[in-house]
């Protein structure tokens, strides 16, 4: 019997089991559920044959296309999730709980997993993450000038036990015009709510979170508008370091790379920095003058 589960159940059922993306590469690339594996369906470019064929032949030639594409790796699905399983437990997923997630669901169904679908598919787990970035947290802001060392003072607090909300590690950039240097790419805006919004999950609403300050733009991920409005009227706690300190920490993170990254991030900034400071800064970097 296939299991079809609203998204709180959903969530709460398939921690540590086998969780299923059935939607295409490109829509699990722009965002999914946490912890998913993509298992499409139908690749990109077979979806778009499908549905061209939906809107100008209609539903019954749209299906024909599909079961004439999708027969042939029926075997295929079987055998990619069989060695991933480990309590023979499959959840799955499409985008609104249609046609893809239920013909796999009755594949596996029929093989003999335990299938649980999610109801209106990754289309409600949006809706959850929107409801979930509008809860109220109880923040205190942890603030200070560039190279205060606040994410690395956020990170030592973790490990003491204090709870902590890390915008930087969820976007992937350190939130300056050097901020990418040294990370991976940042995520889609999509992937990047829906991190925040899985992290936010995991809070203990009767504890304070303490947050790094941050401007609304971390690199090129937009903090949401609740959340950022929570940050601006929490509590700060304002590290005060001296100039000395602040550029030893500077050097430290970025110091090391190489000097057309170092080049393009000071250029970012010359409007904020005017043209002499940024001429000199250019000419003390070509200068090995850090």
């Amino acid at each position: 019997m296939i299991h079809k589960l609203n998204i709180h159940d959903f969530i709460d059922q398939s921690t540590d089991c086998l969780l299923v993306d059935v939607r295409t590469p490109k829509e699990f690339e722009n965002g999914h559920l946490k912890d998913a594996i993509n298992l499409p369906l139908f690749s990109n470019e077979e979806r778009a044959i499908v549905g061209t064929l939906y809107k100008q032949k209609g539903r019954q030639e749209a299906i024909l296309k599909g079961l004439e594409i999708v027969g042939p790796k029926l075997s295929d699905f079987i055998t990619k999730i069989k060695p991933k399983t480990t309590n023979n437990k499959v959840f799955l997923y499409c985008w609104r709980g249609g046609m893809r997630s239920g013909s796999l669901a009755w594949l596996f169904e029929m093989y003999g997993f335990k299938t649980h679908v999610l109801i209106n598919g990754y289309k409600s787990y949006r809706k959850w993450v929107i409801d979930k970035l509008k809860e109220p947290i109880n923040f205190i802001v942890l603030g200070g000038k560039t190279g205060s060392s606040k994410s690395y003072i956020l990170r030592e607090l973790k490990k003491m036990g204090v709870q902590i909300l890390d915008l930087e590690k969820l976007a992937n950039h350190k939130g300056s015009a050097f901020g990418h240097l040294g990370e991976d790419l940042q995520p889609t805006q999509e992937a990047f709510e829906n991190e925040l919004a899985n992290a936010i999950h995991e809070l203990n609403k009767n504890k304070i979170t303490l947050i790094e300050d941050e401007s609304r733009l971390i690199g090129n991920k937009i903090i949401p508008e609740n959340l950022w409005d929570s940050m601006r009227t929490a509590k700060v706690f304002y590290i005060e370091l001296p100039f000395d300190e602040r550029v030893k920490h500077l050097l430290k993170d970025y110091g090391t790379f190489d000097k057309e990254l170092l080049e393009k991030s000071i250029l970012k900034i010359s409007k904020r920095m005017g043209p002499e400071q940024t001429k000199d800064s250019l000419a003390a970097l070509h200068q090995n003058d850090l």
